[in-house]
This record gives structure tokens, C-alpha cells and sequence, in this order.
């Protein structure tokens, strides 16, 4: 079995604690202390070190946001297409020149590799910059005389003040997926972002103080069962969108209903890996290695169930073993070549440890990694599991850590119903040399995306998000502009 040893700190500090933001809430364009003198600790995963405390937000702090975010919507919803365009151009700027500091920080907050972190700075800046343009597509339809004498015209809206609440996993590039789209579709929002890594969403609050009127953007730390919670019941509140588990997403969901708001939902996800025997097995090891440990597998869609044919399933272990034993363990500050952080917290540490467990005593076998280090950081080994069963926890539930299982199949379309018989509907790839299966399966797959030969492969131009227990709506893309939006009918008579 492939053990990992964990690469040296270069230094004993991050650059991050050089770029802190505020700490405090951000509402009606200004930092303001919470209601209650209850603080929450933020943690340096890598170390266990807490970096700062910010406020525990109540349902009064939410109160006093919607409130500003009501006031601000009126004017910001009256803008044209091109202003607001030209606005989301400028967080874009903001970004970019401030780049290094956003990196530092996520790094520290989340324990990110600095290519991870690196890779999340360049994606929210493209997120606002695809957005300022699809801005300025939003038009209005005129129709034809439906009703003799009567002509009618579909207008595009605002949808009002939408809450929004995010997660610890993509701190700043999951706040950006939704305040784009937001922004650009004429809203306000209230955002609450994860109590464990706020700190790159507060640093762009700080930024764009001036740039967004104020009230547009506002920040509620706290946590979800307080200020999420206020966020999805609020009556002044239109939509709310998440980004989280399928229990918060259900929470958020029911607290919903009791004002019938609409709801925006991208959960989590189990992506199958479905390998054809004529697959080529290194791009598929070399395919499951960057995304099944990408950002140390805390992504809803990990590569991390291969079902792999019978006939060829002792090659690709062989391959997965070599690909996945080459990866590199450590804290940010130990260089760029470190490819595995922490995981993000010691509940977190614990959870994915009782999925090791449980799956050892269900009877898989740890091929690669599999065990923790020594060391006040949350670090797991990157792991490969095989003789997975089909129907173990391992292989149906989401572990969302550095885990990737392997089971096998004889049968195709067993393994696409196998596939199929999950909760989660997000993300699933099929390798594959074969051109019509390549067409064919993706049809029969009940995921929102299904990549071919790839995986983890996202554009701005392209939707994102899932079926079942993956939520609905759709982030990125033209599509997460239509969710953020509302239609209405005007019918003038002219008779």
C-alpha cells in the first residue's frame, strides 16, 4: 500500500494574515458590528490555528440587510443593462488587481494548494466578466396580436432581494457564481457565507465599497440554522439561492415554503466514473487523479466512483495506484508543487475518517493512502478503495474528501442503472473510444452534466447543476441569468 509524507512548511506565517479583512458585517455599504456580542472562531486548517472572529449573526442582523438591500433594489433595478454591465466589468478589476490578496487569503482560510486557490481567482473573474456581458442580453419580446386588437410584449424583471448562501469548499468562486448573475439580472442580495472560511467574501465586500451602490451587496456572517435560516423565511426576501449539502438545501427548501419563494438549489453529488473496456485506462487514471482530488476532493463533483468494466479493471488499478500514489501532501506554504491541502475542519477530518473506516470493515480494500499524519492540520492521504460493493456506503454516499472508490461490472447497462440508482443527479463522466457510446450513454445517465473522455471540465459559457437530490437551477451561463430573472406580460389594447 502507497503511504504519503507531507511536504515541509517553507515558511512559518502565511502572506494571508497580511491582506484580513473587516471583521464584521457588511450591510448598506459599510462594516457594522452584529447585534449580539457572540463571536465564531475561523480556523487555519493547515495548522488548527484560529486566524479571527467575526460575528455571530442574528435574525435581527438579517432584518437590518434586507431592509438596505429593499431600499438599494429600486434604483439598481431601474439601471440599464449596459450600467450594470459596466459595474460587474469593475468587481471584475477589482479582482484582478487585488488577485494575490484573494489568493493569500483563501489559502489561509481553507488550507487551498495556491494552483487550487490560484485557479478560483481566475474563475470568479471570468464569472463576472461573462456576466457583464450577458447582461446585456437581456431583452424584451414583442408578440404579434394574439387577442384581435390587442398586442402583447414579454418583458424580462428583476425578481427583487435574493438571499444567497454559500459555501466553505469555494469560498469566493461560489459567492461569485451567484452575485454575477444576480447583480447583472437587476437585483440586491443578502449573502451569508460559510462561518468557517468568510473571509475572501468580506475582502471583496471591503473592495467594492464605492464601486456597487450601497445596500446592493450585503453580508450576514452567522450560521445557518440563525441567519440562513431568517434568509430563506424572510417575506421580504424573493428567491433564495445555496450552494451546500442536500440537508441544507432541504432546510432551506421547507424555511422557504412558508413564503412560497422561489429557490435556487446546487448540491451535493456522487459522479460515477464509467469505464468501457476500450477506454484508454491512462487518461482515465490520469483523468480521476486531477478530479477526483482537486481541491482534496471537497467538490460536488469529484471524479469519485469509478465502475469500471471486469476485463480491464485490474489494468486501471494498476494505473490509478501509480497516478493517485504520486500526489503531493501539504500546507500551502509548502510551494507550488503541493497538490493535497487540509480538509476544512476537524468535524470534517473525523467524517471522512469514518467513511475510511466503515468502508474497510465492509470489506474494501485501501490500495493507495488511507491513513492521516502527524501533524495539527486536518490531512488525509489521498485514497484509493477497491472491491468497492456496489450498493456500500462508500460507493452511494458523498465523502467529499481526498476518496476515490473502484468497483466493477459485466454488463453495461447494470452499470448504467447502477450508476443511475443514487440520490445525487449532478456530474458523471464516461471514458469511452467508442463514437456512437459516446453519443448514446450520456442520454441514459440522470445527471445535469455528463463529460466524455473528460472530467471536471466547466466553462462560464455552459450551465451548471443537477437533478434528484442535487437540487435544481442552473449556476453559470445564460441559464443562471434566466433563474435570477422573472417574466411578465404586458397586453395593450389599442382597439
Amino acid at each position: 500500500m502507497t503511504a504519503f509524507t507531507l511536504a515541509p512548511a517553507a515558511s512559518a506565517t502565511s502572506e494571508g494574515r497580511d491582506f484580513l479583512p473587516p471583521y464584521g458585517h457588511y450591510v448598506d455599504g459599510a462594516f457594522v458590528d452584529g447585534s449580539a456580542a457572540d463571536r465564531l472562531p475561523v480556523v487555519d486548517p493547515a495548522t488548527a490555528e484560529t486566524i479571527a472572529e467575526v460575528p455571530a449573526g442574528t435574525a435581527a442582523d438579517v432584518d437590518r440587510a434586507v431592509a438596505a438591500a429593499r431600499r438599494a433594489q429600486r434604483e439598481w433595478g431601474r439601471t440599464t443593462p449596459r450600467s450594470r454591465s459596466e459595474v460587474l466589468h469593475r468587481i471584475a478589476d477589482v479582482i484582478e488587481d487585488n488577485r494575490a490578496a484573494f489568493a493569500a487569503l483563501e489559502s489561509l482560510n481553507t488550507g487551498k494548494p495556491a494552483a487550487v486557490a490560484d485557479d478560483d481567482i481566475d474563475s470568479a473573474i471570468d464569472t463576472f466578466r461573462f456576466m457583464a456581458g450577458a447582461a446585456r442580453t437581456l431583452t424584451s419580446l414583442a408578440g404579434g396580436q394574439y387577442v384581435t386588437g390587442n398586442t402583447s410584449l414579454i418583458l424580462r424583471e428583476p425578481v427583487g432581494v435574493v438571499g444567497v448562501v454559500t459555501p466553505w469548499n469555494y469560498p469566493l468562486l461560489m459567492a461569485a457564481w451567484k452575485i454575477a448573475p444576480i447583480l447583472a439580472g437587476g437585483n440586491s442580495i443578502v449573502l451569508k457565507p460559510s462561518e468557517q472560511t468568510p473571509l475572501t467574501t468580506l475582502k471583496l465586500a471591503e473592495l467594492v465599497t464605492g464601486i456597487l451602490p450601497a445596500g446592493v451587496l450585503n453580508v450576514v456572517v452567522g450560521l445557518g440554522p440563525t441567519v440562513g435560516r431568517r434568509i430563506a423565511e424572510h417575506p421580504d426576501i424573493a428567491l433564495v439561492a445555496l450552494t451546500g449539502s442536500v440537508g441544507s438545501g432541504r432546510a432551506v427548501a421547507e424555511a422557504a415554503a412558508s413564503t412560497l419563494k422561489r429557490v435556487h438549489l446546487e448540491l451535493g453529488g456522487k459522479a460515477p466514473v464509467l469505464v468501457l473496456p476500450d477506454a484508454d485506462l491512462a487518461a482515465v487514471a490520469r483523468g480521476v487523479r486531477a478530479a477526483g482530488f482537486w481541491n482534496s476532493g471537497q467538490e460536488c463533483g469529484a471524479a469519485c466512483r469509478v465502475i469500471v468494466h471486469e476485463s480491464v479493471a485490474e489494468a486501471l488499478t494498476a494505473e490509478l495506484t501509480r497516478e493517485i500514489g504520486s500526489l503531493v501532501v501539504g500546507p500551502p506554504e509548502a510551494g507550488s508543487d503541493v497538490e493535497i491541502g487540509p480538509l476544512i475542519s476537524k468535524a470534517h477530518y473525523e467524517r471522512v475518517l469514518g467513511f475510511l473506516e466503515r468502508a474497510e470493515a465492509a470489506g474494501a480494500t485501501i490500495a493507495v493512502g488511507g491513513h492521516t499524519f502527524d501533524s495539527p492540520g486536518y490531512f488525509v492521504a489521498p485514497t484509493l478503495l477497491t472491491g468497492v460493493a456496489p450498493d456500500s456506503e462508500i460507493a452511494t454516499s458523498e465523502a467529499f474528501g481526498p476518496v476515490v472508490s473502484v468497483e466493477t461490472y459485466s454488463d453495461l447497462p447494470e452499470a448504467i442503472e447502477r450508476a443511475n440508482a443514487t440520490p445525487y443527479g449532478l456530474a458523471a463522466s464516461v471514458w469511452t473510444a467508442d463514437a456512437a457510446a459516446s453519443l448514446q450513454i450520456p442520454t441514459e445517465l440522470d445527471f445535469g452534466t455528463v463529460w466524455v473522455n473528460a472530467h471536471l471540465v466547466l466553462a462560464n459559457e455552459v450551465p451548471w447543476g443537477g437533478f434528484k437530490g442535487s437540487g435544481y437551477g442552473r449556476d453559470l451561463s445564460l441559464y443562471a441569468l434566466d433563474d435570477f430573472t422573472r417574466t411578465k406580460h404586458v397586453m395593450l389594447n389599442h382597439e
